[in-house]
């Protein structure tokens, strides 16, 4: 049993950083508590195959309780943490409870940002939570049972459009899947109408895709982009999204399956500790990743506002891995009364998938594209999924698709009003 003199850490989060965190800490004199509205651990790299249909959610969520089972000092607790009192070292919990502190990590994440659009949302669902994915691939799937049954050839076209917003990671893996499955995962299912049909538009306000990547890059991830299927219109800001569709300008595309990746926003829960913060709302931390003025106080992920070598660090999952194993080092440092070292950001590189044998990677000095990236993409992920289990169980899922371009999750479950068929 742990002693209720020990200092107590509180971790706000369970993903990428609050669980490193957590894990940092295992062999410590310090009591742990995380903290998370949900009861798992999400692999958020691998989330868009949920969505469309290509892993189900245990491939890629795990229990928290279940990956700290053998930390003898880490509890876990199922709670919504709404704010934060720095002066009283509380949180508030949305059930009216409190939960005190010695030390606090805060691993709260960020959420979809419409940029002042916030009506777009019940039209344009993104993808952060496996609640978002299950949602999308229920409309995605819907879409073709609703095209298949429509009469009407201008319905039916708007049943088989299909729209991402966004050019970035997400945007790109999720397009270039959307692709695939129209061409060949469905191919031959279909009676009425020709899945290949289907049209998939990539939309990206922004000059070009994949923008944080080279240049080079970018173009190669357009080109394998363009020969899966997908239309990729760059430099051309959506204006409107309604049950209907989009607009482009003046240019108006009918579609029923619209998705958001074109932006986030940092947790609200920055916004409490009453700190400065910058203008997407992430909390401008310290050196060391503190708050200022409270060196008990720690954030970290993507509610974390830090600059290296004139640069962001990035809102990847590695940067939250990095970020939670030092703000732990850096209580265990106070604790043992030294200085808490800066923190640094080592970059392992980026990589996307844009299909099946279409990726683009750069590893600094090293750039891959196509079949080879793909590999390196595949590779990775599966090592860094969490359990033997999981990475088993996506390697043979996986090849089942290589091989046979099938996606086994394709199970429609729930409904939502945009589902429905609107009267003839």
């Amino acid at each position: 049993m742990q002693s209720e003199k020990e200092p107590y850490v509180v971790i706000v989060g369970g993903g990428f950083g609050g669980l490193w965190a957590a894990r940092a800490l295992a062999r410590s004199r310090v009591r742990v508590t995380l903290v998370d509205r949900v009861n798992h651990h999400l692999f958020q790299p691998l989330l868009y195959q949920v969505a469309t249909a290509g892993l189900s959610m245990p491939d890629i969520a795990a229990p928290l309780r279940h990956i700290l089972r053998r930390q003898r000092n880490a509890t876990v607790l199922l709670g919504d943490v709404e704010s934060i009192d720095r002066d009283a070292r509380r949180l508030r919990c949305a059930d009216g409870s409190e939960i005190a502190y010695d030390y606090l990590i805060v691993a709260s994440g960020a959420r979809h940002a419409y940029f002042g659009n916030d009506h777009w949302a019940a039209h344009a669902p993104g993808l952060k939570t496996l609640d978002d994915a299950l949602l999308i691939r229920r409309r995605v799937l819907t879409a073709f049972e609703r095209a298949e049954a429509e009469t009407d050839p201008a319905r039916r076209a708007a049943w088989l459009n299909f729209v991402v917003i966004g050019g970035g990671p997400t945007g790109v893996e999720l397009a270039g899947t959307l692709a695939e499955i129209a061409r060949h995962t469905l191919r031959r299912e279909f009676r009425r109408v020709d899945p290949a049909a289907a049209r998939v538009l990539l939309v990206e306000a922004g000059p070009r895709v994949l923008s944080a990547l080279p240049e080079s890059l970018s173009e190669k991830a357009a080109a394998q982009l363009r020969r899966l299927g997908v239309e990729v219109h760059t430099g051309r800001a959506v204006s409107a999204v309604d049950a209907d569709g989009i607009a482009l300008g003046d240019e108006r595309i009918a579609a029923r399956t619209v998705l958001w990746a074109a932006g986030v926003a940092a947790s609200p829960l920055g916004r409490s500790l009453g700190v400065p913060l910058d203008r997407a709302g992430r909390v401008l931390v310290e050196d060391d990743l503190s708050v200022p003025g409270h060196p008990e106080i720690f954030v970290v992920g993507d509610l974390a506002s830090r600059h290296q070598d004139g640069k962001p660090v990035p809102g990847v999952a590695p940067a939250a891995k990095q970020m939670g194993t030092h703000a732990a080092k850096a209580i265990l440092a106070r604790l043992a009364g030294r200085p808490a070292a800066p923190f640094r950001y080592h970059d392992v590189g980026s990589l996307a998938t844009i299909g099946r044998m279409a990726a683009v990677a750069d590893l600094g000095r090293v750039r891959l594209s196509g079949l080879v990236a793909w590999w390196f993409w595949l590779l990775i992920h599966i090592l860094f999924l969490i359990g033997f289990r999981s990475r088993l169980i996506v390697l043979i899922n996986w090849s089942w698709s290589y091989w046979t371009y099938q996606r086994h999750a394709r199970i429609i479950v729930g409904s939502d009003r945009s589902d429905a068929k609107p009267p003839a």
